[in-house]
């Protein structure tokens, strides 16, 4: 139970008894209670509209402004204070991360519409508060400051790519963002750029159709052409291969001309020979070569007698 509601039920507790005191004192018409029933009455309203309310506390992950008579002059960090109500007031700021949604529109260097969405994270600097007390009042004008200046610093970086190029590289579109941003919101705004991410860019449908279909396009043609290639290569790897096999096919021949010797055509000969002579020979001055021996016998062949 906050404190604030614990003193004022105290409070309220000794006005209702200081009123009893006075009401009996009325009944036994007895001057000393009466007295003092007045007194703890006038106490008792005096503590509950002063006390409870002077009562400040400041949560972990807060820091509080303190303003005497609306002129910031101390900060509170977390913990119960006792200020004055009437002259102190307390005014806290979150110092955890807080985070900014940002939706906008801007344009790419080809004059293609894009649709944004990013978030801005950052923490303000807790040394800080009585500053930024001073220059911005509120933690909600703060950040409306900064996303001000994160809108501006996106569109300046954005619009200095083509639309096709942004979408190549979307990933390293949120590093250049980041980094234009954090340089814009420096120590002057007094918060610390925890993270800048570009969760979406989103560009038009007709665009969008068009660089599919161009996608499109292109794997086409990659398949043709490789396609293509792959069939010039398989007909130069056939040619190749043809000539590969005519030129063993030649050395081979060559190797084995080189290597039929007179005695490896005669072996040859014997290993085709049936062992008989031929019975006509043609031509008046013909000469058989047989093999005998291993040597060249010429044997002079009868001329053939006609049969009448």
């Amino acid at each position: 139970m906050p404190i604030r509601i614990v003193l004022c039920l105290v409070f309220v507790l000794l006005f209702a008894g200081a009123i009893a005191l006075t009401y009996t004192g009325y009944q036994k018409k007895k001057k000393g209670l009466k007295t003092s029933g007045i007194i703890g009455i006038i106490v008792s309203v005096l503590a509950l509209i002063c006390i409870p309310f002077s009562v400040y506390t400041v949560d972990t992950g807060e820091v509080a402004v303190v303003k005497f008579l609306g002129q910031a002059n101390n900060v509170r960090e977390a913990g119960t204070y006792f200020d004055f109500w009437i002259t102190n007031t307390f005014q806290k700021y979150d110092t955890k991360t807080q985070t900014i949604s940002i939706n906008t529109s801007t344009y790419s260097s080809d004059a293609q519409t894009m649709d944004i969405q990013m978030t801005v994270q950052y923490k303000i600097m807790s040394d800080q508060a009585i500053k930024i007390a001073e220059q911005y009042g509120s933690l909600e004008a703060l950040q409306s400051r900064i996303e001000s200046v994160a809108i501006e610093k996106t569109k300046a970086t954005l619009s200095s790519y083509k639309a096709m190029n942004i979408i190549a590289d979307r990933a390293s579109m949120s590093p250049l963002v980041e980094e234009a941003i954090k340089k814009a919101i420096d120590e002057k705004f007094y918060v610390d750029i925890q993270t800048v991410a570009m969760t979406n860019i989103d560009f038009s449908d007709a665009f969008e159709k068009a660089v599919e279909d161009k996608m499109i396009a292109e794997q086409q043609q990659l398949k043709a052409n490789y396609e293509n290639e792959t069939k010039i290569a398989k007909a130069k790897a056939d040619a190749e291969a043809k000539v590969v096999q005519a030129e063993a096919e030649a050395k081979s021949n060559d190797l084995l001309e080189k290597s039929l010797t007179d005695k490896i055509l005669r072996q040859m000969y014997l290993e085709k020979w049936d062992g008989k002579l031929p019975t006509t020979v043609a031509g008046t001055d013909s000469s058989l070569l047989l093999p005998v021996g291993g040597t060249d016998d010429k044997v002079q062949n009868s001329t053939s007698e006609k049969n009448n």
